[in-house]
């Protein structure tokens, strides 16, 4: 069966970006030729979840990120329809069922914050992999909300580079 994997960076206090949406303490990390994994994760994964904030913020790096060869699924309540490999959808809890369903590869989340607080509200994350970036943002849009159910994790394995960024594998005990 497919797995539903999150796929995300945040500050080292739980940031996924300011109360304005910048993400720019990302780029702290960014060093010449280090991916930190990123294409090996996404040979794994065929469909891509993004709520619409995360789509548009990716929009402004260029068509580069859009993944011609995936299925991308944009969690929106105005925007509807389908544009190339782009399908908007507004019930991410009902998609994923859908998803789960289907053959295929796993499925790459990559937030928002919504995103993220509805899909463990209903235990359909399978594994969680977090990429620790090593600033503290006081404020600002937290990855992990409160009043969500409680979920043990198995540790997987952990990588850290020479930036200062860790990244974190765990898979989610559903039912527990």
């Amino acid at each position: 069966m497919r797995k539903v994997n999150l796929y995300i960076a945040m500050s080292l206090d739980g940031y996924i970006a300011t109360a304005d949406d910048n993400i720019d303490f990302l780029t702290m990390v960014e060093s010449a030729g280090e991916d930190y994994g990123h294409k090996a994760f996404m040979d794994t994964v065929d469909t891509v979840v993004w709520g619409r904030k995360t789509y548009d913020k990716v929009l402004t790096f260029g068509d580069n990120l859009l993944y011609p060869d995936k299925k991308i699924y944009v969690m929106s309540r105005q925007r509807k329809g389908d544009k190339q490999n782009i399908r908007y959808r507004d019930d991410v809890v009902s998609l994923i069922h859908e998803l789960k369903q289907q053959e295929g590869k796993d499925i790459y989340c990559d937030g928002g914050a919504e995103i993220v607080d509805e899909l463990l509200k209903h235990q359909l994350i399978d594994r969680i992999i977090v990429s620790i970036i090593p600033h503290l943002l006081g404020s600002g849009k937290s990855l992990f909300k409160n009043g969500r159910l409680e979920q043990k994790l198995k540790f997987k394995k952990s990588e850290t580079y020479p930036t200062g960024l860790v990244q974190l594998w765990y898979d989610v005990k559903q039912g527990v």
